[in-house]
């Protein structure tokens, strides 16, 4: 079965998230923050596919002459960005990807162009390369690839991790990807080789209720004081929620702490409990992908207050 026929690759994905590190064994790489892709390219034609498979360039045909910057035929894996101010700006992706009107879509390429980053090769001419160690996937990447305004490849520095995410973390990008040198590349597979090291922040909230889900999952209303000692909704968070780790730490059921509220009658609120919240930073929202990750039982709620870069 040749795989560039059957154009139905699932991608090597990442098992587990690290802090920074460094490792002489290891390359480290920028996070994109955009859509994970699969391109498959031959001397005249460009397929370029989501991790379900789907075709995106009806979405974004200003990508459809990425075989133009490829020496020979090959399946790519990388990642599809869209630069706004010069950083990947993951909403302007995604709201490329539920464009339908083909002249929305192109005052919305014209605006801000897609790119696609490749950062490694599966399949280099006629034959997969999976099996090659990653340092070996890179120099035949260096050979494949012709950058332009539409392709580019992933950069990469050795050993210093530390450093890398640094950078990530003082220009306010995702965060940074380490892989082994000599990792294989497992299709579908999720593997240790490659480890995710992303850019988040911790913030204290009030916990002040919790709600049921559609999915069963478990929603917790977050607050803080104003500067008039007001108590405002101001984030929810779902992922590593836990009502018994709430229970633990001496949760009780109270009456709603804000007047004249709506939209939460299915809510049950409880007394005060401060927890800390881990999130990327997002220049947009400030909040994204939050996670639960504790009660803080030394800790004040009067002491969780809106500061002025909040508002």
């Amino acid at each position: 079965m040749d795989i560039f026929d059957v154009k139905d690759i699932d991608p090597m994905l990442i098992s587990e998230r690290v802090d920074p590190y460094d490792d002489e064994e290891s390359i480290f790489e920028l996070k994109f923050d955009g859509i994970r892709c699969i391109a498959y390219i031959d001397n005249q034609t460009t397929d370029l596919r989501n991790k379900r498979n789907m075709m995106l360039l009806p979405r974004f045909p200003e990508l459809e002459l990425l075989h133009e910057g490829c020496r020979h035929k090959c399946i790519l894996d990388g990642e599809l960005i869209v630069l706004v101010n010069g950083k990947p700006d993951f909403y302007e992706v995604q709201r490329r990807t539920i464009l339908t009107d083909p002249f929305k879509m192109q005052l919305a390429y014209k605006k801000h162009p897609a790119n696609f980053v490749t950062y490694d090769i599966l399949y280099y001419k006629d034959k997969q390369v999976t099996n090659l160690p990653l340092i070996e996937r890179k120099k035949l990447l260096d050979e494949v690839i012709s950058e332009s305004d539409i392709l580019s490849k992933s950069r990469y520095v050795e050993t210093d991790g530390i450093a890398i995410y640094n950078f990530a973390e003082a220009n306010s990008l995702e965060g940074v990807v380490g892989k082994k040198k000599s990792s294989l590349y497992w299709l579908g597979k999720r593997s240790k080789d490659w480890k995710k090291i992303k850019v988040l922040k911790e913030e204290d909230f009030i916990c002040i209720g919790y709600m049921f889900n559609k999915n069963s999952m478990t929603t917790l209303i977050l607050a803080k004081y104003d500067d008039k000692d007001d108590l405002i909704i101001t984030n929810h968070v779902s992922l590593g929620v836990s009502i018994s780790k709430l229970k633990q730490h001496g949760m009780k059921i109270s009456d709603c702490p804000i007047d004249s509220l709506t939209g939460y009658a299915e809510a049950t609120w409880i007394e005060p409990m401060v927890c800390t919240i881990e999130y990327m930073p997002s220049e947009k929202e400030g909040f994204r992908q939050p996670v639960f990750k504790e009660v803080r039982d030394d800790k004040s709620p009067r002491e969780c207050r809106i500061k002025e870069d909040d508002t």
